[in-house]
């Protein structure tokens, strides 16, 4: 089967996911894209420029499956009559009804920032199915998308969130995970804990709470060493200069690590990933480093309990600051202990090995015409 990915945000965990099923699939995986950059223009935009690419080229393709970031109603107006007749997915590794906004964002505070939430939704509403990267994703994006259209002024589509609901699913995020095998570094006996941030270095990731139980911590004289990795961008929290100075003595790296073998040595040798979170609709660096056997302290929330066993989430998910700290504290305080527990088990199934061919066998379904539950693996 030919599968079209149309991605107009080439960049990242997106460009990750595309290549990564490209190359573990059973099928035959295209890609169609545009550079990773302006991201509101290429909600907008994208799907011109990518329609035009697709008649050129002359795709004829068995699936079309977009992602998020696509004008999908747009794209499919455009590419003539394969438009109308070639099955389509969208699938969502986020969505703008329920990312949380900056508040100075200047399209809040002018007023126009639902346009994004709708693109999102008529592409769902024009795809055959639709995917969500986890069940926390796909119950968010329900969840607002009634009450975002009852805000309009008169024929307010209500009707049709039953329609999206029918026909979508979950098909988590997959995952280069043995990738990370090729580095078998080990926290050194006897050390200090090594506190891990391997986040974006941005407002949704919370940086202020992380960093507030760590000076907490280290004003009670715990001993620990801190690894912050993550990319950062232009509106730099200021919480992070902060730390550079607050934790002089503890902080053994500072910066983004692009280097993948690199970026997998810092996870085998830390200790604890403490996360405060906003928002994550998946967590692809909190699977990462749970492979890496580096000890969750996770909020009981978004969709992070879906990445520990049932039966082990009160070891590993805690509720509110206080719960957050007591936490950290008793995995410093019992550090031989917190090393010797094991939780790559947990997320092993992210990655692409095993969990390509379910993806082959959802899309297949999919190019079939057949909804979430028809025995498709969702």
């Amino acid at each position: 089967m030919d599968v079209l990915i149309v991605e107009p945000f080439f960049t990242g965990s997106h460009a990750r996911w595309a290549e990564g099923y490209a190359a573990a699939s059973s099928h035959d995986i295209s890609l169609l894209t545009l550079p990773g950059r302006h991201w509101k223009w290429r909600m907008h935009g994208g799907a011109v420029a990518l329609a035009g690419m697709f008649r050129n080229e002359g795709y004829k393709p068995d699936l079309i499956l977009a992602t998020d970031m696509l004008d999908l109603t747009t794209f499919l107006s455009l590419i003539g009559d394969k438009g109308s007749v070639t099955p389509t997915a969208v699938y969502f590794h986020e969505n703008q009804l329920s990312y949380p906004w900056p508040e100075e964002d200047p399209d809040i505070k002018e007023g126009r920032d639902a346009h994004y939430g709708f693109i999102n939704y008529s592409s769902a509403l024009a795809a055959g199915t639709v995917l969500f990267n986890s069940s926390y994703h796909l119950s968010s994006f329900l969840s607002h998308l009634e009450p975002f259209l009852a805000g309009f002024p008169d024929y307010k589509l209500t009707g049709t969130v039953s329609v999206i609901r029918n026909k979508s699913g979950v098909l988590n995020l997959g995952l280069d995970l043995r990738g990370l095998d090729r580095c078998r570094d080990k926290p050194e006996p006897g050390s200090s804990p090594l506190i891990l941030w391997n986040h974006r270095w941005e407002y949704d990731k919370n940086p202020e709470e992380f960093f507030r139980a760590l000076f907490i911590l280290a004003e009670e004289g715990r001993d620990f060493r801190v690894a912050v990795l993550g990319e950062s961008f232009n509106n730099l929290p200021p919480v992070f200069d902060e730390a550079r100075e607050r934790l002089v003595g503890r902080l053994v790296h500072f910066g983004y690590v692009p280097d993948r073998r690199k970026y997998a040595a810092w996870l085998r040798r830390a200790d604890i990933l403490p996360v405060t979170s906003r928002h994550d609709f998946f967590g692809a660096g909190v699977a990462e480093a749970i492979y890496c056997d580096c000890c969750p302290v996770l909020p009981d929330r978004l969709a992070y309990p879906e990445h520990i066993p049932e039966s082990r989430r009160k070891e590993f998910l805690y509720s509110g600051f206080d719960g957050l700290l007591t936490m950290m504290r008793g995995r410093i305080d019992r550090i031989e202990e917190t090393r010797k527990i094991i939780t790559s088990d947990f997320v092993a199934h992210y990655d692409w090995k095993r969990i390509a061919p379910v993806y082959d066998k959802v899309l297949a379904g999919a190019a079939a015409g057949k909804q979430p539950g028809d025995d498709r693996g969702i």
